[in-house]
């Protein structure tokens, strides 16, 4: 998604002069700030804490160690049915009968809209940055190891769904923890789906609203020229309205058609800066392995590497977070696994192409500044990163490694940030209304207060520079990892059942292929 520290914001429109109004507005801004960094900064510090004697935030650890859990108590299962999860995706297996609102790509659409996002521009540019071309490899492991939280979390947002008389449903970690607690005779879940919705809500409404359409204003001024931040808000705000006034199925039409326009754009603009440099790859390549284990003079060294790697992935495809089986949860299947299997291309897309296509360019592009005699990358004078040309980073450096090939790359960069903005914002609005809707019951008041009031935080987003309020959004994100995580080690022998009979099953030929 976009799990970006207020440095990348401040890098995302540098060279601007604040104008008179601004000035006023920031005045008020400061104080929202100082009064809500009282009462939220210990709950943020807690979240984002590093490990003892270290710089590793323990939450990244959480979610790597139940990657790594899920991975080996599922055999594999990435690798095992990735060419079945190609099959379902193309609809080889849909069954247009079946319960749920869309099909299986419409439903992955929807999850990657929520995960792609500035996180892949800035967030790379930063964990690059700092860990070297290195931390490329240990993102590249970790988003493969994520693959099987998607796999676990999604699964058990379709078989724990509940399904109305008008063909509508709800699902994800609130809707498995209190059913699937209750069905296993364990205590305590109902105050887990309780605690998990109020988490989601909050991160509906900051990292998957405010920062976004802050982030978009930032790009759309810096091409057009300073004007009040609400204009964007508004302009944002009527169109995200209008398309999650639908639903699910409304959100899926945009994101099915959105998602494969943007990853083609910024993917394709990779690629042609990779064949401009072809000359180049085969290095980059050997940085990023030497660098994950040497180093080659990084800060940290090949720690430092594998720490930036390991949280660029982490805050990059939300696995294990919960949100995407809210998304995959409305899918068109009797058989939950079904989108266990098609959940788990998720982090290959986001992580492993997207992130990786980032850092490649980076790394050939010449921005970070190399000894090639001395065979290592030179540090900035704080000893805190390397260094750049220009000193840029976040967005800035993302923007350079293009711009170095690609003159007029900084506009097609502006609509992809603001594409990917949007596409965040109308997949978190369904994972807060769904959690809304859990809290407070289902029906068409609830879900349109709660849509009104996600769009009024547009508007604020875009108007106000609320730091504290973000970095508050943030923890509330990885709050929810806490909470789904914990549920899936309990739940996680139900997937496996569910795996073992399904296996079963398509191996004998009782399930079938469907002719479309």
């Amino acid at each position: 998604m976009k799990i970006i520290n207020k440095a990348l914001l401040a890098a995302a429109a540098t060279g601007t002069a604040l104008p008179a109004y601004a000035q006023e507005a920031m005045t008020l801004d400061e104080k929202v700030n100082s009064i809500f960094a009282q009462f939220t900064g210990p709950f943020v510090s807690l979240i984002f804490a590093p490990l003892p004697g270290t710089s590793f935030p323990w939450i990244v650890l959480w979610l790597v160690v139940a990657a790594s859990v899920f991975t080996f108590y599922f055999a594999f299962v990435q690798l095992r049915f990735f060419g079945h999860a190609v099959s379902l995706v193309k609809g080889d297996y849909s069954d247009p009968e079946d319960a749920g609102e869309v099909s299986h790509f419409q439903a992955l659409a929807t999850a990657l809209s929520g995960t792609v996002g500035l996180g892949n521009i800035a967030g790379v540019a930063v964990a690059v940055g700092i860990g070297g071309p290195g931390a490329t490899f240990w993102m590249i492991l970790a988003g493969l190891l994520g693959m099987a939280s998607k796999f676990t979390e999604c699964t058990l947002g379709v078989k724990y769904r509940n399904e109305y008389p008008d063909g509508t449903v709800s699902g994800g970690p609130m809707y498995y923890i209190s059913k699937g607690f209750k069905e296993r005779g364990l205590p305590g879940g109902g105050a887990l789906a309780i605690l998990f919705s109020v988490f989601c809500i909050l991160g509906a409404l900051g990292g998957g609203n405010m920062f976004q359409a802050n982030q978009a204003h930032a790009q759309i001024s810096g091409i057009l020229g300073d004007y009040p931040g609400w204009i964007t808000g508004l302009v944002f705000a009527g169109v995200v309205f209008a398309v999650i006034v639908g639903g699910i199925k409304s959100i899926a039409n945009v994101t099915e058609k959105v998602v494969p326009f943007m990853g083609i754009l910024y993917v394709g603009a990779a690629l042609v800066i990779l064949l401009v440099n072809y000359d180049k790859v085969g290095w980059a390549f050997g940085q990023i392995f030497a660098g994950a284990f040497t180093g080659l003079g990084v800060a940290g060294g090949f720690v430092g590497a594998l720490i930036q790697g390991f949280k660029r992935a982490a805050f990059s495809n939300e696995a294990g977070v919960g949100s995407a089986a809210i998304a995959h949860s409305a899918v068109r299947t009797k058989e939950p696994i079904t989108e266990g299997f098609v959940s788990l291309l998720e982090p290959l897309i986001d992580t492993v192409v997207i992130c990786t296509m980032t850092a490649l360019v980076i790394t050939i592009s010449g921005q970070l500044i190399f000894d090639a005699e001395a065979g290592v990358y030179i540090l900035n004078e704080a000893g805190t990163a390397i260094a750049t040309e220009g000193g840029v980073g976040g967005v800035a450096l993302t923007s350079a490694a293009f711009g170095s090939s690609i003159s007029w790359f900084p506009y097609v960069l502006a609509v992809a940030v603001v594409l990917f903005a949007f596409s965040t914002m109308i997949s978190w609005s369904y994972y807060g209304l769904k959690s809304w809707t859990y809290l407070f019951g289902e029906g068409k008041t609830s879900e349109l207060t709660f849509k009104i009031i996600f769009c009024i935080f547009i508007v604020i987003g875009a108007a106000a520079s609320l730091g504290p309020v973000i970095d508050f959004s943030d923890a509330a994100i990885f709050a929810m990892a806490v909470v789904n995580i914990t549920a899936l080690y309990f739940l996680m022998s139900i997937v496996r059942e569910e795996l073992r009979s399904y296996s079963e099953r398509l191996q004998s030929g009782e399930i079938k292929k469907f002719a479309h």
